[in-house]
């Protein structure tokens, strides 16, 4: 069990409807009558006159309503053009960043399952998600189901085509760590140049900042793109295969309306340079439309460079079971700080929040304890303890901020190797 936390998704804001109106200023003419019959030439002087009154006031209104007409054609010009300036720059993201996008077939086995006939045996079945190629030699970020246990086969095809089946599954986190994250390595090439996508950082987006989400819905190689914004973070879910065998924590989550589909799992969420900045991981179910969630890259910095300079999966690890403080529940439980993580009581969670021998127990932190710190990193609202740690490599001494009894104590732990399926 590694670090994992709580934050139910909240409403989101309303949309705003806008108007605008416009008025005229009337007018009116007076005409004096002669106390005798008028003469032919006064009648067609008046009768001039009044057309001339009339034409002049025509050509007013329909100077102003030409005027008008000729904002609001303005005005649907300048709409058309922000539109496809916006569609040519999604369209340019999507040519660029999808040449790092993969389509990874995945067979694998389950079991042990009763037959009619009495005997156990298992199963085989086919899945299919996105990668993200991040380096040149064929290294792959994908999430941890997209790649579940028991996997036996991993095809992975470019955007071009281009298919291996030489595909090894270099580590995956376990079933119960909250980060839902895989690394997958071609073999050979054969002599091909790989392009990797280029790494941003998740913990420049703002709620609001519009984002592309990438991927290869169903396995059918070929990319999909829909746009959208960020409209929160430090989301936390519980995720489901849709079998409602199992489940999993997920935490610390992006959470946007570009729609995620299936199969887009593992696929990049890119910001409008077209770097990754998220990893898309699951899509909201039942009555939920385009709500869907996404890793911060920042989260997994740390482990693509330990795979990148070990070879292999290792996650940093503390040992804890935490839950993200936010001001109503502060001030709720009077916990005396408004941010940080807090260490529930077992009786909370039904577990053990301090994982016995790990690093955090071996050091001296109890439930109860609320970790506000890592070295000068405060852990808050944008920063939680998971995306902090991930910045920091197995074997890394760190110093861990803890708020006990309206006191603050530091602790100095060596960070562990998170446990494996």
């Amino acid at each position: 069990m590694a670090e994992q936390q709580t934050d139910p998704t909240k409403d989101q804001p309303a949309s705003e409807i806008r108007g605008t109106s416009s008025s005229g200023a009337p007018f009116s003419t007076h005409f004096h009558q002669e106390p005798k019959a008028p003469s032919h030439a006064k009648i067609k002087f008046l009768v001039v006159a009044l057309i001339v009154l009339v034409s002049g006031s025509a050509g007013f209104f329909g100077g102003q309503l030409g005027n008008k007409n000729d904002d609001a054609d303005q005005d649907v010009k300048k709409q058309q053009v922000i539109l496809k300036t916006q569609g040519q720059l999604i369209s340019n993201i999507a040519k660029d960043v999808g040449a790092s996008v993969v389509s990874v077939e995945v067979t694998s086995t389950t079991g042990p399952v009763d037959s009619f006939f009495g005997f156990q045996g298992s199963t085989e079945q086919q899945s299919a998600g996105t990668g993200i190629i991040i380096s040149k030699d064929g290294l792959i970020l994908t999430n941890r189901h997209v790649v579940p246990a028991g996997t036996t086969n991993v095809d992975v095809t470019l955007s071009d085509g281009t298919k291996y089946t030489d595909v090894e599954v270099i580590g995956r986190t376990s079933s119960s760590d909250p980060l839902d994250i895989a690394f997958l390595k071609i073999k050979d090439t054969k002599g091909k140049t790989l392009s990797p996508a280029t790494i941003g950082k998740s913990s420049d987006m703002k709620v609001g900042d519009p984002v592309v989400a990438i991927g290869n819905a169903l396995g059918q190689f070929q990319n999909t793109v829909t746009s959208g914004i960020i409209s929160g973070f430090g989301r936390s879910v519980q995720a489901s295969d849709g079998s409602g065998e199992s489940s999993e924590n997920l935490e610390n989550l992006f959470q946007t309306d570009a729609a995620i589909n299936e199969g887009n799992s593992g696929g990049p969420l890119v910001n409008l340079e077209g770097e990754v900045v998220g990893i898309n991981t699951a899509i909201a179910g039942g009555d939920a439309q385009n709500i869907g969630f996404a890793i911060p890259i920042d989260d997994v910095s740390g482990l693509i460079k330990s795979v990148e300079d070990k070879g292999k999966l290792e996650r940093p690890y503390l040992g804890v079971v935490f839950i993200p403080i936010t001001a109503d529940m502060a001030k709720q439980y009077d916990l005396g700080v408004d941010h940080g993580a807090y260490i529930p009581p077992s009786v909370m969670i039904g577990q053990d929040a301090v994982i016995g021998g790990g690093p955090a127990d071996k050091a001296g932190i109890k439930e109860g304890d609320i970790v506000t710190k890592i070295n000068d990193d405060a852990v808050d609202d944008t920063h939680s303890l998971t995306s902090l740690l991930s910045k920091h490599n197995v074997g890394d001494k760190v110093k861990i901020t803890v708020y006990r009894d309206g006191k603050e104590r530091v602790f100095d732990i060596t960070l562990g190797v998170a446990p494996t399926e």
